[in-house]
């Protein structure tokens, strides 16, 4: 064998081991990208079912030949409110090595956030959260599970991948007009 061949085998090689191992490699897993009926896997909701008066909408569109869910609404924290929301049940737990949620977002420069449900949650007001910052340009986020809070102390610090069971992207917290536009969600 000469040298170039082997130089060669190396570098294929090499190559071949950093697109399996970078974020957007083998490992990845893509939960939605809203090209084909989102509406049956999507769930819009808001504080109104505990009493409180927020309000909003989920809207799935197609522009510049991309999918992506709409939500916009007010959050409103009057009687004990503040958030809408909308949600995916997963079809099938992440990976036990998934070390976190990657989203394609833009939005109206705002903060918003990632609830997780797990099999732990069991009250409804219990969730992991993670928060991200988005404006109006397209921008991929990548938020690892070690950096999500638990909404209370009878929770594990951080959720295991594995036990995952829906992932809502929510409007939360402040009184607020919410503007954002979600092109494709994954786990990395």
């Amino acid at each position: 064998m000469t040298l170039v061949g082997n130089l060669g085998r190396l570098i294929l090689a090499v190559v071949l081991y950093v697109g399996m191992t970078l974020p957007g490699g083998a490992n990845d897993m893509l939960i939605d990208d809203f090209r084909t009926q989102p509406e049956q896997r999507w769930r819009y909701f808001a504080d109104t079912v505990m009493g409180g008066v927020s309000t909003g909408t989920v809207s799935f569109l197609l522009e510049d030949g991309d999918s992506f869910a709409r939500m916009t609404g007010r959050v409103s924290t009057a009687n004990n409110g503040g958030f809408i929301q909308m949600r995916i049940d997963l079809r099938e737990a992440p990976a036990r090595d998934s070390q976190g949620i990657r989203l394609i977002v833009r939005g109206n420069d705002q903060r918003y956030y990632l609830h997780l449900r797990t099999s732990g949650t069991l009250l409804p007001w219990q969730y992991y959260q993670g928060g991200f910052d988005v404006t109006g340009r397209w921008t991929e986020f990548r938020l690892p599970f070690t950096a999500f809070q638990a909404s209370g102390r009878m929770l594990r610090r951080t959720p295991k991948p594995e036990s995952i069971r829906s992932i809502g992207v929510v409007a939360y917290g402040r009184d607020h007009d919410a503007a954002i536009d979600v092109l494709e969600i994954g786990l990395y």
